[in-house]
């Protein structure tokens, strides 16, 4: 089969329709396919060739325009089969894509049009498959074979670019040629056909400032040292053409603002080089008192300025700082203003940046000076006292309106208004003080004790005749001065201890004396005994003069002393000061005799010393009664325990061992129900009624109480053989299945009989009475009374 192309449309489509007649069957497929020789072996070896030819495709590839505009289909090749001769009878098919509602092909010719108009943007070519059959038979005259119709491009799509505007951003002062952005575009046509996708890139709007480079699109500064102080934002408009800029080019544009980011490369300047500022004297130091500023037409950090104070005159009384917000100069009060002394001052301020830009240095400094020149104002002022605290003294004893001192102060303004002073109500000192209202002399109300209050703090306050309100205070401390008009006296009050064994000229204890006045009146003391007084047989005193405590030694006169005789002494002491003049006082001590041990120890003296003797202190004393508080309770405790446990009789089934029970009870009177019932040893027939199993508990029951007419069979059972009754019980316990699997030993404790008197346990009652008479206990006195009537009760209740 053939593939013929349609005549050519253009010079490119000539030589793309030459080049398919010529050389297309050689460089795709054979022109002529070889035939292949099929043969037949025959009898002799020889082989008969039979000689059918294959007949192939003959084809090439086909193109076809996009976008066709013409109302007819668009014809784009034809199909032969070399098996074709013309008549009609071969038929050719199509398939694959586009088949039937792009590409139609004419069954007998075999001519292929495109029935649509095509877009290479979104299909490049499409692969059919083509066949030839037999009309009549319907046979594929030739195997199906496989094309391609590739869609020819046109330069109908112009260039793109993403998405605008774009913002783009350069540093104001930047040198020429400065890269700022890359622009690309998009063509969407065939890059690899023509020029249609070639783009070249122009700046349509942003000249002079701005240039791009027309092949890789990048956007640089066209001219040097452009100032954002003086333009900001630039709109550059960028257009991208295709087919390599030539005239019918398809062009596409985009928008880039550019902003020029700002650089420090202008200094801070003061609108004016003069200032002047109105301070009142009045002013609070520490607190803002003006301002000032200087611009920056930078921006951010490199408009950050700093203020300073480069004179002395100035930075020795104010101080500037920076608000950080408004980049202005704060100017605060360093020390306190006095329009009397000083009514004006200058001030020399700097402003600088932070932030300097090396790069920029040749433009200057980035600094700049103001003068400032500040005025005084005079204003009232309060008085002001000739000094910050008064300290004054007084003695004491004084008679009242004794003077203390006096207080000063003037009014600074220069007016020189009158002042007058008074002391604050509110403290207390006013009850011991007052002031001149016009010479500020201060004097006492009362006389003062320096022994109460050493100390007196009075505020004193001033205020200006012509302006009351106006008020200044001043701390005044009145120290009372002593006088000598405290007697001393013996430093101790307790009793001294004198031991039987002392000897004479012994020192029984060493005494001091104490003065309530200071040091400077009297703290060197004399003792002596009152001369008055005859000599004391007993006990001497000795001065100690050289002693700087000043001190005095209580000895001892006689050899031993006993304290069955006399226990108690008393020895009256005078002490002198040393003050001016000597005030003298007597102190009685109380001196107690002691037994004692080796060098001088107590022994013993009184109730309180036995324990004391011991060397135990109050805390031990209480730790030892707790302890036996709760040894005591322990005690208690563990025969309250006792009482209330009840042994059992059984002991666990698991506990197999032989076990010996021991019964050693003697009754608890008549209200005892639970102890080992021994009647059977009395009354062995009457037992039997009431046995019961041994193992096992009883339960409470009212023993029954016999008439007396009864008692007397009782006794005659008790003659019965007691030894045959343990035998019976023995055997019995040998052949009780229910008992426990051990031993028992019971022990039967038989008194037997013949006493007189009988038996007073009521264990033997149950069975049978007594025929004793209790009435002779109303005869043994009140000892037996309770017991006679007890009995009695008892005997009307059987009666009964």
């Amino acid at each position: 089969m053939r593939i013929s192309a349609p005549s050519c449309l253009c010079p490119f489509l000539v030589c793309l329709c030459f080049i398919q007649r010529c050389y297309g069957a050689s460089h795709h497929l054979p022109a002529k396919v070889p035939s292949f020789r099929n043969g037949t072996k025959l009898a002799n070896g020889e082989t008969e060739v039979h000689h059918r030819p294959k007949r192939g495709w003959i084809w090439n590839q086909f193109f076809v325009l996009e976008e066709h505009l013409g109302t007819e289909a668009q014809y784009v090749g034809k199909l032969h089969s070399n098996s074709d001769k013309g008549d009609g009878s071969v038929r050719y098919i199509l398939s694959g894509d586009g088949a039937g509602n792009i590409f139609v092909i004419d069954e007998v010719t075999g001519d292929i049009s495109a029935t649509k108009s095509l877009d290479r943007e979104s299909k490049s070519h499409y692969v059919l498959h083509a066949q030839a059959l037999d009309r009549n038979t319907e046979e594929a005259l030739e195997p199906k074979s496989e094309f391609i119709i590739k869609v020819q491009d046109i330069n109908d799509n112009a260039p793109t670019f993403p998405h605008g505007p774009v913002v783009a951003t350069v540093p104001e002062m930047s040198e020429l040629g400065t890269s700022v952005l890359q622009v690309t575009a998009s063509d969407a046509d065939d890059p690899t056909y023509g020029n249609s996708a070639r783009i070249v890139y122009s700046v349509l709007q942003g000249q002079p400032y701005f240039s791009i480079d027309p092949k890789t699109g990048i956007i640089r500064t066209a001219l040097s040292e452009m100032d954002r102080e003086a333009r900001e934002h630039y709109t550059v408009v960028i257009q991208a053409k295709d087919m390599a800029g030539q005239v019918g080019g398809l062009s596409g544009s985009t928008t880039i603002n550019i902003t020029l980011t700002d650089v420090n490369d202008n200094p801070p300047m003061f609108p004016q080089k003069n200032y002047q500022l109105y301070v009142p004297e009045s002013a609070q130091v520490g607190k803002p008192v003006g301002k000032i500023k200087a611009t920056d037409e930078d921006l951010g950090i490199n408009a950050d300025i700093k203020y300073s104070i480069i004179n002395s005159e100035g930075a020795n009384t104010f101080s500037i700082s920076t608000e950080r917000d408004t980049r202005e100069g704060i100017i605060s009060l360093k020390k306190p203003l006095n329009y009397e002394r000083k009514k004006t001052y200058t001030l020399h301020i700097e402003g600088t940046n932070t932030h300097v830009d090396p790069r920029f240095s040749y433009l200057g400094s980035f600094k700049d000076t103001a003068t400032l020149k500040i005025t005084v104002g005079d204003v009232d002022e309060a008085p002001i006292f000739s000094i910050d605290h008064y300290i004054m003294d007084v003695y004491e004893n004084s008679p009242s309106g004794t003077e203390v001192g006096a207080v000063m102060a003037r009014d600074p303004d220069s007016r020189n208004s009158p002042v007058r002073y008074f002391l604050d109500s509110k403290e207390e000192g006013v009850r011991y003080f007052r002031i001149d209202k016009s010479s500020g002399l201060i004097r006492t109300t009362q006389s003062l004790d320096r022994e109460d209050m050493a100390w007196h703090n009075i505020t004193v306050m001033a205020s200006e005749v012509d302006s009351p309100s106006l008020l200044s205070h001043v701390p005044v401390t009145v120290q009372v001065l002593d006088v000598n008009d405290n007697p001393p006296e013996i430093a101790t009050d307790e009793e001294v201890i004198v031991c039987e064994s002392s000897r004479p000229g012994q020192v029984i204890q060493t005494v001091t004396a104490v003065d309530k006045d200071d040091f400077a009146n009297g703290q060197r003391f004399s003792f002596a005994l009152p001369s008055q007084l005859p000599v004391n047989p007993n006990f001497t005193l000795k001065d100690n003069e050289g002693n700087q405590n000043s001190s005095a030694s209580i000895i001892a006169r006689r050899r031993r002393f006993n304290q069955q005789t006399q226990e108690l002494y008393e020895l009256p002491i005078v002490v002198w000061d040393g003050g001016e003049p000597s005030l003298s006082g007597t102190s009685t001590l109380t001196l107690r005799v002691c037994p004692c041990q080796r060098h001088g120890k107590v022994r013993m003296c009184q109730g309180e010393a036995f324990l004391s003797s011991a060397g135990l202190s109050t805390g031990a004393l209480i730790a030892i009664l707790l302890c036996i508080v709760i040894l005591l309770a322990i005690v208690v405790l563990f025969i309250t325990l006792r009482r209330s446990k009840k042994e059992p009789l059984i002991i666990s089934e698991e506990d197999i061992r032989e076990n010996v029970v021991t019964y050693d009870d003697e009754g608890g009177g008549e209200e005892d129900t639970e102890a080992f019932d021994i009647i059977a040893l009395r009354n062995p027939a009457a037992a039997e009624e009431f046995k019961f199993r041994r193992d096992i508990r009883p339960e409470k029951r009212k023993h029954c109480v016999l008439p007396r007419s009864h008692r007397a069979a009782a006794v005659e059972l008790d003659e019965s053989d007691v030894h045959e009754f343990i035998r019976q019980r023995l055997v019995e316990a040998d052949m009780d299945t229910s008992v426990p699997p051990y031993d028992s030993l019971q022990t039967y404790a038989y008194e037997g009989q013949g006493s007189p008197t009988g038996s007073v346990s009521p264990l033997d009652t149950p069975g049978t009475q007594s025929e004793q008479d209790y009435n002779y206990l109303d005869n043994w006195g009140p000892q037996f009374q309770k017991l006679a009537e007890l009995y009695a009760e008892a005997e009307s209740e059987v009666t009964a």
